[in-house]
């Protein structure tokens, strides 16, 4: 069987395996990537939030995103009913980039790859991970191309950023169950021919159709606008049945805001169903390996968190590894490990307490407090890392005291 040597094998060519592939290469070291996948592929996770930047600016591939000219994303918008709440990045607590993007992942995920491997990365599409074991910290990946030729990998070290493929997690019984709640998305693209002009046509925005059930509408510069909803699964699975594209119109129907601007638009395609898709495992890291993005844990779309940890996650993987390839001794468990499941954390209260109402009483509560606005502003943006900010600092009780104490005000006039 054919072999060759690696420094590091990354497994999928997302934003989480470019991200440290292009980094690692840019400081010297030997890469492989294999992506399963033939690109450009439709992949879900259109929204993005500031941090990301950070990590596409480290890893020199910024430039290639930005001649993409891609639709800026500067903030966001809640809706719940006629009550309105926006966010601008630009008034945040912190540092930290000000936008981002909104984009269709075929596109901006190809665009990437395709800068890798301009950078001379070696990246290999249609070509599927069949087994991996480890001798201490050294690994022998068995993989399978487009032709059906299996070969074997010899790597250093192991970046699992395969998504919702999960290879390291299915291989190495991994999975753990999720503390999110059972949640259920269907989503599709549209031309979106009645698009408003100036802002209002290109924002993003979340419409809360019910307590638990939102619905996503992320414009493109391409003209498309993807539109989405999220609730719990019996009640995805109980509007429409088998049928996804009425499914969807249903719920539609359902927006006050949006019900006109798409009434009569075909979808592009038929709308994808993801069924209780959060997910994660009993360990992000062992001898030899990491897990990044999906492949490790994923929470919900409802604050577009996806991407970031996908990007964290990778460019801490790397950056690791090579301070460790340096003869720097690593401690995983509190370097990666720990810091990881800090701003999952995070974002995990932040989801939770969306589900309960908590959140949503604080983001519609009027008059605004500028002050609380700011302070989870920044955890929107990604900055979840931040514990000068109390509502990371504090996220496990704050958001809950503040609800319980603004109901109790409401309830007293």
């Amino acid at each position: 069987m054919l072999t060759e040597n690696v420094d590091v094998l990354v497994i999928g060519a997302g934003p989480s395996g470019c991200v440290a592939a292009s980094y690692l290469h840019n400081n010297g070291v030997t890469i492989k990537v294999v992506e399963r996948s033939k690109f450009p592929r439709f992949v879900i996770g259109e929204s993005l939030i500031p941090r990301v930047m950070d990590h596409f600016d480290e890893a020199g591939l910024l430039d290639a995103l930005n001649a993409m000219d891609f639709e800026k994303k500067f903030g966001a918008r809640f809706i719940r009913g006629e009550e309105v709440c926006e966010f601008d990045f630009s008034q945040k607590f912190g540092e930290g980039w000000d936008w981002t993007w909104q984009v269709p992942r075929a596109d901006f995920d190809n665009t990437l790859a395709q800068e890798v491997l301009k950078k001379g990365v070696d990246l290999e599409f249609e070509t599927e991970v069949l087994d991996v074991v480890f001798n201490g910290t050294d690994s022998i990946t068995t993989v399978k191309d487009k032709e059906g030729n299996t070969r074997q990998i010899h790597a250093k070290f192991i970046i699992d950023s395969s998504g919702y493929g999960r290879v390291l997690p299915r291989i190495l019984k991994l999975d753990a169950p999720s503390s999110i709640p059972e949640n259920s998305s269907m989503f599709t693209h549209v031309k979106d021919s009645k698009r408003p002009q100036g802002v209002e046509g290109t924002q993003i925005t979340f419409d809360i159709l019910e307590t638990k059930v939102w619905l996503w509408v992320i414009p493109f510069s391409n003209g498309n606008t993807s539109i989405g909803v999220v609730g719990p699964t019996s009640y995805i699975n109980a509007i429409g049945g088998e049928n996804n594209t009425e499914a969807l119109k249903k719920i539609i129907d359902q927006s006050d805001f949006y019900r006109d601007r798409f009434e009569g638009i075909d979808f592009l395609f038929e709308p994808h169903k993801i069924e209780n898709y959060s997910c994660s495992v009993s360990q992000l890291y062992g001898p030899g390996f990491t897990l990044t993005g999906n492949s490790s844990e994923f929470l919900d779309p409802v604050f577009s968190s996806g991407v970031c940890f996908a990007t964290e996650s990778g460019m801490l993987s790397a950056k690791l590894f090579l301070k460790e390839l340096n003869g720097e001794k690593v401690d995983w468990e509190t370097e990666y490990s720990d810091y990881m499941r800090r701003g999952v954390d995070v974002f995990a209260t932040y989801v939770k307490e969306w589900y309960t109402g908590n959140l949503q009483t604080l983001f519609f509560h009027r008059p605004e407090n500028p002050d609380v606005k700011e302070k989870i502003c920044s955890v929107l943006a990604g900055y979840v890392w931040n514990e000068e900010n109390p509502f990371v600092k504090k996220h496990d009780r704050v958001i809950k005291s503040m609800a319980y104490m603004l109901q109790n005000e409401k309830s007293a006039e």
